[in-house]
């Protein structure tokens, strides 16, 4: 059988559950979640262009964003309290997740690898560009828990105050500005969202007459 098997391995990362230790109100798979990852991390590079005067390449970041858990196709995801439970376990987990990157890189053409290298391979990302994944990432999860919070899922509690707490000491003024920016309309209702819509519209109509 000719061609390659990467965009078949992505298809298949819709079957992988994340939260896995926890009972979910709405459950997440790493395609969405991933989604979420790279919407949020381009938002993050435009901020530091319109809000700080900053120059980061938000295409690349958002790039990096979506791929940023491709590996667990092979690897599977580790729940977070297990991944950090101990420093054995992390550096065994690394180990493994970076065999998964090259894995997942040989599935690609050879003319495409060197397009991919600086996406897949975390140890090959420009660490700039780490840093506001990461940020995109920990905002995603918090969102997520706050989410599951106003559902009245209370397996979520802890999580929820433990990421508040990272993202706010998150040392990068553009994931602050995001919160500051989105978070507060994050749980609203659809008829919600849409009430506040038509108000403004009626306002706006009020305005102009």
């Amino acid at each position: 059988m000719s061609g390659f098997k990467f965009i078949a391995y992505l298809e298949r990362l819709r079957w992988i559950k994340r939260w896995g230790l926890k009972r979910n109100v709405v459950e997440e798979n790493v395609p969405e979640h991933s989604w979420n990852v790279a919407c949020i991390a381009h938002m993050l590079g435009l901020i530091n262009h319109r809000y700080f005067g900053g120059n980061v390449d938000a295409a690349k970041i958002a790039a990096i964003a979506l791929y940023h858990d491709a590996s667990e196709i092979i690897t599977g995801d580790m729940p977070s309290p297990i991944k950090y439970k101990s420093r054995v376990i992390l550096d065994a987990y690394r180990t493994i997740e970076h065999e998964a990157e090259q894995e997942l890189l040989a599935k690609l053409p050879p003319e495409l690898q060197e397009d991919f290298r600086s996406l897949l391979i975390s140890k090959e990302i420009d660490p700039l560009f780490h840093d506001y994944v990461k940020a995109a990432d920990l905002i995603s999860a918090y969102l997520k828990c706050r989410s599951e919070v106003a559902f009245g899922n209370h397996e979520f509690n802890d999580a929820l105050k433990d990421l508040e707490r990272r993202v706010r000491d998150l040392a990068l003024p553009e994931a602050h500005k995001f919160m500051s920016l989105f978070v507060d309309h994050y749980t609203l209702t659809l008829d919600q969202l849409l009430s506040e819509h038509d108000q403004a519209n009626f306002s706006n109509s009020s305005i102009k007459s």
